[in-house]
Parts: C-alpha cells; structure tokens; sequence
C-alpha cells in the first residue's frame, strides 16, 4: 500500500500558450479527486513569473491566488507540485541567480506548497564563458544548482529534476550511452526524481524494456511527463481519445506519470478520465481477479459520464448547481475509494469572469449600434428569404443521404432550425463522432479513417465517372457512387456536429472546441463539394485539355502517418484531420486558404456547397439583381427588364461554363455562388459564337424595345466584360472566376470555402492559375477577395477602364 500510495500519477499543467484560469484548475482539483488522481504540477510555459521572469517573485495578489491554490489542492488529498523554469538564462555559477532562484521557491513554500520541480527542458546545450570554466559539463552545472536548491528546501519528499536530454530521441548518441544523462544518473541526490517523456517528446507507447534501459541509466526509476494528448505544437490539432499505449506493468519501473493534456480545458475530460481508469488498474479486484484496463472500454464509461456534461447548462466558468450531484454519480461509476464525501465547494460560489455572453446559436450577431442603410436591407433581405421560402421538413439535401450527387435549386433545402437551433442536446453518436475526429496524435478514430479512406477511393477511381471517359461498366459506376454517397453523409454529419456544438447547452465546451469543430466543418464542405463535382465533370484520359491521371499528381496520397513515419513526432504532418483531408485535395499545399481564425459569432445556421444545376438559375438571377439594387440604392426602373443583371453578370458563364459553377445554399436556399472559366480565350470566342447572339435575339433592337436596356448597350457592355486580356496574365492565369454573397452571412468562412471549391475543381482539370477582375471603386470586393487569400497581380492593364485584376497561382 505504501508503494501503491507513492505512485505519483495526475495532470501537468505545463504546455505552451495561454494558461487555465483558477476555476478550470479548481473544476481540475475535482476530476482528479473523482477520478483517482493524486498530483497536480503548475509549469504553464506562458506563465511569465514560471519561465520568462523566474527571477521576479509573486505580488500579493499573485501571492493570495496561489496560496488559495495550493490550499484547495490539498483539501482534496492532492499533491501540488510547483514549477520553476529558470533554464533560459540562468548563469549556474552565478551566486545572485541562485540567491534569487531561493528566493522565489521559498516564497512558494512559505505559501504551503511541499512539492517543487525544477525544469531545464526546451533550452540551448550551450554555457557561457564563466559556466564553462566553474563546470566541467552542461548537465554538471545544472545537477549542482538542482542539489543546493533540494537541500536548501528541506529535502521536501517530492522534488523532481527535468533534464534537457528529455527523451530517447534528444539524447546523443542513445540514451544507455548519453554522457549527459550518465552525469545526472551518477551525480543528482538519489531521493531527487528525473522526469522523461519516453522514446519521443510524444510517444506512441511506453515500453517495458525503454524504461528499463532508463531507469539503469539514471539510477532510479523515473517520472513520466507525457505528452500523449498536448496539442500545443499544432493550432488545428485536439485529441479527445482514451489514455493508450502503456501498459500499466510499467509503473514499477516508474516513480510516476503525469498527463500534459489539452490546451483547451474542457478538452480533457475523457484523457484525465480515462488516465484515472489506468491508474487504478491492479487495485481493484473483481471476483477475485485483477482487472485490467482496456482504452475502449474506459472511453465507453468516459464518455458516458461526459455526456450529462456535454448537456448541462454550464457557462464559460462552469457554475452550475447540479454538479454536486453529478460528482457524486461519477464517483460510484468510477469505483474510486472514499469519494462520498465529493461535493463541490466552489462552483456555486465562486465569482466567475464571464466572457461576453452573444446568442450563439443564433444566424445574427448581438446587438450593436443602430444600423446602417446597408446593414439594415441585409436584415430585411434575410427576413424577407425567411418568409419567401418556409423550411419543408423531409426534404433531401442535394448529394445528400438520397443518393443524389446533385441538386435542384431552392426548393431542396438544408435541414431546418429545429434541428439546430437553440440550446439542444448532443446526441451519443454526435459525441462519438467528434471524438472519433479528434483522437489520438498517432491514430485516428474509426470515423476519421473511414472519411480519409472513402476520399482517397473516390479520388483514385474518379475516372469510372469521369466527363469524357470511356465506357465504364454499370456496377463500377454504382460503386463509386454508393461509396460517394457514403462519404457526403459522413461529411453531413460533420457539419450537423459543428451545428450542434454552437446551439448546445454547454457554453464552456463550446469556447473550447468550437475552432475545432469549424475548422472540419470548413474542410468537409470543400470535400463534399469536390465529390460531387466529380462526378461527370472532371476530365477523364480521352480529353484534350487534361486528365484525372495528369493532374492529380498535385493531390496527396498519404495520410499524415504514412509521411511523416511511425517513428516520427506527430508534428512532423500538421493539421490533424483536416490537414489529411485537405493534402487530399488538387490545391492541399495552400494551406492559407484552410487556415483562418474562426468568426467572432458563431452560428449554428447549416451551409451547404455543391455544384450548380440548370434548375438555380432563377434563384442566383434573383440574388445578384439583389445585390445591384443594394449597391444602387434601391432604385431601379420598373421597365427595366428582370433578366438583365443576370444575363450580364453570370449569364455566360451559366451558359457556357456551368460545370465550374458552385452554389452556397443555408437553411433558407441559396445565399452565395461562384462561377470559373477554365479556359479565358477559348470561353470569349464561344461567347461571341453562341452568348451574344442569344443576347441579341432576347433583347429586341431599340425600336422595338420596352425595357430601359437597349440592346446595343447590353451587348456593348456584355463584350466589355468579355474584354481582351494581356498574354502576360493569361499565360500565368488562364481561368476566371466571380464571387457573389449575400451580406447577411455571419459566417465569412463559408465564402471562402465556396471559393476553396471552385479552385479545387479548376486544379482538377489542369489549370495553373486563376483571376478575379474588380474595379477600383468596388473596394469592399476588393478587400475581401485579397482576405480570400489573392494577390493583387496587375492594375490597369487588363482594360481600356482602369481596372484591378487579382489572381492567385494554383
């Protein structure tokens, strides 16, 4: 029992970025209890006074928080391990460096902290001119410091030393032959504890036979910093899966193990879960038999606890009243010895800092100052969509669980608000599937494989259903797109998570996972939107201009596993999920348009991006003929013809190219399109051949017409938009594309996706570049398109008119 009670095992709060407040720490205090976990280590690298300015001891008010604390750690039977990292620049030899370094540990002692840690990770090897000549090593110098200050302390009975050679992979040559952990072995006190993070700096699994070879080398059993679900090494990464990879046999080669979880607080509920699982493994006996501990297993009971989590009403400090009794449910399920004394103390009393609080399950952002006119008609105009087309429940998505890869115009809308509106409930496989998105660093969960596997199928077999392809047996073709239609659900379920999140209960998980949860959103949009598009539209091997063969060399073929290597740090391919899925696409390598932060208001309202079909006609007319009269103010003759606008500005593309054509559809029907040109110069001259003719017989000569619009002027300016472009341009951009949005979208993002589509689509079919004309007095187009990721490439070249031209390489 004694042994059993010296096992260290709990949380280190030790990861890079912006440190948990005194109320996530104190909802920690409480987990670990529930859960069985018995050490909490403060080393926030972002703490200043922890790292930067070690030298700089606490005010009284830093003084007041810690002592609190420290207090309610230990009120909790919990051990609190304070932190110092002064490895940045301390001069080892310099006796003011260390007088202060005793000073600010002194300080935190005299506040009741009995535990200390003293941290060299993450620092230069190299000692300066009076080091060198005091000491006769790198680890001689610190192994000195780390005895005075152990001893100066009291020789407290947890005092733990992190070397600079952490890990098997930071040693030189091995860790058995390092002659700086040989040092630290011989010459650190034997009582002091030296902490390792196993073979990497984020290890797929814990051996056996690699802690042995440490713990021979270091002379005494080590501590385990594991960073198994940190994530603060990549901003697009979360990892909700289980405690994996070590066998709990290893804790008698270890005097602990501590988890660096999550940055993200309310990420960590299942890891600190399921690591208590772990730690009691071996000491509970059922029917006379050891248990054992299966990840699987303990992610079932995890995730059953976190589900009444999920759904409390809990805000961005966890205040609820309910928690006392959940404490107290979580404490039977969890078989934790003595936990019936578990009530909370602090979550019904503690003062909370709340973050501005805005209806976030919501399409509109807060209140705001009075509006403007423009402002003002973007409201009435989404009204007047809401009332114009009432949500018809039952009704398919296009390329949705129907089967259909594309659809029709407004009347197949997305799922309806009560679906996601208000403050709902997750569902079981709603948790399961973000989870499963959100593992492990080195494994994805079974719905994340399946998302990159049916991707890579569908890209890889894109020609069974290419637009000029051979003749493809029929069950080949059905194939394809049973699997597509697969995917497109999975890809929909996405997208129904992401809306649930943002119109759930729990306000605190929300902050914490929405950037997550967005960021798959976004790309499962591009996804889908490319698997649809692919189905009769991308050229196969008997095309001229290019083939699924000859161009989707450009598209990843691996997962981030396969490139990166088994053996290798999980950093080495960033982006988790979404970055497989996006390297998985023809324009994978521009990351700038994947990457962005997320809206300031998020919405719960569903988005939808597929490729155009002849029956959206009429609504985009309608859209674009609404954005003109709000840029003219709202004046428009009453004999002008209803077609104009929309013959000028996306007829011909409509027409001629509509297999480059996207749609932007929320709940209410479409709200957002973009139209390409692959090819500029082949598209003018079957323009003049076929667009303007049909123009000319459509819009009758001036005798006889009763519009306002002429047809010498509509055809003059229609061969104006069709203008001539400098070779220059064409040779680096041969494709064109236009972008229009109604301004009621909350969610910018989603414009930027729809635009990420098209230029997945254009890269498919080969071409290299693309552009945008604007002109100079349409400024907010302007800068909205340079913020979708283009580069301002010319300036007065392209027309006789000033104009502004932006194109982006593909």
């Amino acid at each position: 029992m004694e042994e059993e009670r010296q096992f260290l095992c709990g949380v280190v709060e030790g990861f890079y970025g912006r440190p948990w407040s005194m109320d996530q720490r104190k909802v920690l205090f409480q987990w670990m209890q529930l859960w069985g976990l018995n050490t909490y280590l403060y080393g926030p690298k972002d703490d200043l006074k922890h790292r930067l300015l070690w030298r700089e001891v606490y005010s009284p008010e830093e003084e007041a928080q810690l002592r609190t604390l420290i207090a309610e750690a230990q009120s909790r039977g919990l051990r609190f391990v304070y932190a110092l990292s002064p490895g940045q620049d301390i001069v080892f030899s310099s006796s003011c460096d260390l007088t202060l370094l005793k000073r600010k540990l002194k300080q935190v002692s005299d506040l009741g902290c009995q535990a200390f840690a003293i941290l060299f990770d993450d620092i230069d090897h190299s000692m300066c001119q009076a080091d060198s000549e005091a000491f006769t090593s790198f680890a001689h110098a610190q192994v000195t410091v780390t005895n005075e200050i152990y001893r100066f302390l009291g020789e407290p009975d947890v005092f733990l030393f992190c070397p600079t050679e952490y890990c098997g992979s930071l040693c030189s040559p091995s860790a058995s032959k390092s002659p700086y952990l040989q040092t630290v072995g011989e010459d650190l006190l034997p009582d002091i504890t030296v902490i390792w993070t196993g073979s990497k700096v984020i290890s797929r699994k814990l051996s056996l036979d690699s802690l042995a070879e440490v713990e021979s080398v270091l002379q005494r059993p080590p501590l385990i910093w594991d960073n198994l679900h940190a994530n603060d090494y990549d901003s697009r990464r979360l990892f909700l899966g289980p405690f994996k990879g070590r066998d709990p046999q290893i804790r008698s080669h270890l005097r602990g193990l501590l988890l660096n979880p999550n940055c993200e607080f309310e990420a960590n509920y299942i890891p600190l879960h399921t690591l208590g699982d772990w730690h009691r493994t071996g000491k509970e006996d059922v029917n006379d038999e050891v248990c054992e501990y299966c990840p699987e297993r303990a992610l079932t009971a995890a995730l059953t606890d976190w589900m009444e989590e999920l759904n409390q009403p809990l805000q961005a400090g966890r205040q609820t009243a309910r928690t006392d009794h959940r404490a107290s449910l979580a404490s039977s399920r969890s078989k934790a010895p003595d936990r019936s004394d578990c009530v909370s103390t602090f979550r019904a009393n503690a003062a909370v800092a709340k973050l501005p609080v805005f209806p976030l399950n919501s399409s509109s952002p807060p209140s705001s100052p009075p509006l403007g006119k423009v402002e003002r008609e973007a409201r009435e105009g989404e009204k007047m969509r809401s009332h114009q087309q009432p949500h018809q429940p039952g009704q398919p998505l296009p390329g949705s669980r129907s089967g259909a890869l594309t659809g029709g115009g407004r009347t197949q809308k997305l799922p309806g608000r009560g679906v996601c509106g208000g403050k709902g409930m997750l569902s079981e496989a709603q948790v399961r599937l973000l989870v499963g998105l959100h593992y492990l660093p080195h494994e994805h969960g079974p719905s994340a494989q399946k998302l990159l596997q049916d991707l890579t199928w569908l890209k890889t077999n894109c020609h069974l259903v290419g637009a000029n392809g051979k003749k493809t047996q029929p069950q080949k073709v059905d194939e394809w797109r049973g699997r597509a239609s697969r995917f497109l659900s999975l890809c929909e379920d996405i997208a129904q998570l992401h809306c649930s999140v943002v119109g759930g209960a729990n306000r605190a998980v929300l902050y914490d996972l929405y950037p997550y949860v967005w960021d798959l959103r976004n790309t499962a949009l591009v996804a889908k939107a490319f698997i649809c598009w692919l189905d009769g539209r991308v050229m196969s091997d008997s095309s001229s201009l290019g083939s699924w063969r000859d161009c989707f060399h450009w598209c990843g073929k691996a997962t981030g596993e396969d490139l990166s290597g088994v053996d290798s740090e999980p950093w080495a391919f960033k982006g988790g999920v979404s970055g497989e899925v996006q390297m998985l696409l023809p324009i994978g390598s521009s990351s700038e348009l994947f990457t962005h932060p997320p809206p300031l208001f998020p919405t719960s309202r569903l988005y939808n991006i597929r490729p155009y079909h002849s029956k959206d006609k009429v609504e985009l007319y309608r859209m674009v003929r609404q954005l003109h009269l709000r840029t003219q103010g709202g004046q428009e003759s009453s004999t002008a013809h209803p077609d104009v606008i929309g013959d000028r500005c996306l007829g011909p593309c409509l027409a001629l190219s509509p297999e480059y054509s996207f749609i932007l559809e929320d709940e209410l029907g479409v709200c957002g399109c973009v139209l390409g040109i692959s090819d500029v110069r082949s598209f003018a001259k079957r323009c003049q051949a076929s667009w303007i003719p049909a123009m000319r017989d459509k819009y009758p000569p001036k005798g006889t017409n009763t519009h306002t619009y002429t047809q010498q002027d509509l055809i003059r300016l229609m061969e104006e938009d069709q203008g001539e472009y400098p070779d220059s341009l064409l040779y680096h951009f041969p494709s064109q594309l236009r972008l229009d949005a109604l301004p009621e979208l909350v969610d910018v993002s989603v414009s930027r996706t729809l635009l990420t589509a098209l230029l997945t689509a254009l890269k498919a079919n080969g071409s290299q570049g693309v552009f945008c004309e604007v002109q100079p007095t349409d400024h907010q187009r302007l800068e909205f398109l340079t913020k979708l990721g283009f580069l301002e490439i010319l300036r007065g070249e392209a027309r006789s008119r000033e104009g502004v031209v932006l194109g982006r390489l593909l």
